[in-house]
């Protein structure tokens, strides 16, 4: 009986972890999605978000009309330069995942979009920021802009319902099943 015991609490330990490590999915922009005159300024809807390791962010724009390029730093930023791109997304429904802290520059990749507003600055809070609330495929190294560009933000208002949160109701879900497996295997 030991041995089940152990299987039951493995299991439910793992599919908590796997649980835990679920990240929110943001739509940039909400709900109108990546366009270049938003109701509400990129910069504001960032600054109103909390943006956390393993969250997804997701570019919703037309498919051949527009684009988003993910740039290394703020100079690439604020000078809008497009010539070497970290990621060139252009298939109209682009997510990235953040797969660590800290800094990330999204700028728009149609004609001079960039220069008429659309660009996105996501600052991804540390680890230890998690109790606050709330992709590069790979790990990038980006340079900390100075600290009044990274000042925290607020905590997501009620209404932001675009930011939709899967890791509440897994974390839920995984404690469920984590009761049922260890009346099952106790």
């Amino acid at each position: 009986m030991d041995s089940l015991s152990f299987v039951g609490f493995f299991f439910a330990f793992f599919f908590s972890f796997i649980c835990l490590s679920q990240g929110y999915t943001f739509y940039a922009g909400g709900k109108e999605g990546w366009v270049l005159n938003p109701s509400e300024s990129y910069d504001h809807w960032a600054r109103r978000n909390r943006f956390q390791v393993n969250d997804t962010i997701v570019f919703k724009y037309k498919k051949g009309y527009d684009s988003v390029y993910m740039v290394h730093d703020n100079d690439d930023y604020l000078k809008c330069n497009k010539t070497s791109p970290i990621h060139h997304l252009k298939d109209g429904h682009s997510k990235v995942r953040f797969t660590r802290n800290g800094p990330f520059y999204f700028i728009g990749g149609k004609d001079d979009n960039c220069e008429k507003g659309q660009k996105l600055l996501v600052v991804v809070m540390s680890p230890n920021h998690r109790k606050s609330s709330s992709p590069a495929s790979s790990p990038v190294t980006i340079p900390t802009p100075p600290p009044e560009s990274v000042s925290p933000s607020p905590a997501p208002a009620a209404s932001a319902a675009i930011a939709v949160d899967v890791s509440s109701s897994s974390v839920l879900f995984g404690v469920f099943i984590s009761l049922i497996a260890a009346a099952v295997f106790l």
